[in-house]
């Protein structure tokens, strides 16, 4: 399987990482890249790190959460630093970590590597997890590119990075190999913060995974432009980026990506049918 392909070679201490979104139950697709990160770390000799992304407060449940640490120990991963098991990068949960994203926020607006937006609500949406495949937001036509900061009220205003039109921005995945778009075409200025006072996505994964030291980023094949987008942002940050490995989508019979909502592929659907986690890792 794709834990085959070679490794990084230019990482002392090997750190990888789970980030699932508390919004709902993990599904094989979940289960199938966590796996492999943990694979990847074991081959490596490295440490697996999970954190909860739970900065989407409308759909993050308490119950999601506790069952996203249950099905995951159930199938067999196992982590050395966590939310249940603390370790020197606490918090492991996004929710508590807003002081570290107010920081790399500000030294972007002092950058002027932002600017503040009020299109499109749908946008501010999208940005509060990580975008699948379909669902990618339409480049952005530099609408309030310009327009200064005056408009703001109260400070209750949508943030945008600028990106660099025109640039290529390219890296090397682990899994697919070389992989480059252009900024500006494939992807326009994207949400960094919104006016409710809370990171998006993007902003948020960059600032976590350069503060936790992870290596290596294993998750799925369509978050590829998430990672052209996150690459500006440590640029921008001065952070040093990691690795990437983006592994094949797992879909149902109809081939269509799973999703959360899908029960009979759920990790808590599997088990209540009564399913064994070596006869769910055999699906991988």
């Amino acid at each position: 399987m794709a834990a085959r392909m070679p490794l990084p070679t230019d990482f002392r201490t090997y750190r990888g990482r789970l980030a699932p979104s508390p919004t709902g139950w993990l599904h094989l697709g979940h289960a199938r890249t966590f796996w492999l990160a943990q694979e990847r770390a074991a081959a490596a000799g490295g440490a697996l790190i999970l954190r909860s992304d739970d900065l989407d407060g409308a759909r993050c449940r308490a119950e999601f959460s506790a069952g996203m640490l249950e099905d995951l120990r159930w199938l067999g991963l196992r982590w050395s630093e966590g939310p249940d098991c603390g370790g020197r990068h606490a918090p492991y949960v996004q929710s508590a970590r807003l002081a570290e994203y107010r920081a790399a926020f500000a030294k972007l607006r002092a950058l002027g590597a932002v600017y503040p937006c009020d299109c499109s609500r749908q946008d501010v949406l999208r940005a509060l997890g990580a975008p699948h495949a379909g669902e990618e937001e339409p480049v952005y036509p530099g609408t309030c590119r310009g327009k200064g900061e005056g408009r703001r009220a109260k400070g209750e205003i949508n943030w945008r990075f600028r990106v660099p039109d025109g640039e290529v921005i390219s890296f090397t995945d682990c899994a697919l190999g070389p992989h480059a778009e252009m900024a500006g075409r494939e992807f326009g200025d994207f949400l960094v913060w919104r006016k409710d006072g809370f990171p998006s996505y993007q902003l948020a994964c960059v600032v976590d995974d350069a503060a936790m030291g992870i290596t290596e980023v294993v998750r799925g094949a369509d978050l590829l432009t998430s990672t052209c987008r996150q690459l500006l942002l440590y640029r921008a940050l001065g952070l040093a980026a990691p690795a990437f490995h983006h592994a094949p989508l797992m879909t149902d019979v109809n081939g269509l990506r799973l999703a959360k909502r899908d029960g009979a592929t759920s990790l808590r659907g599997l088990r209540a049918a009564g399913a064994t986690p070596e006869e769910v890792r055999a699906r991988f």
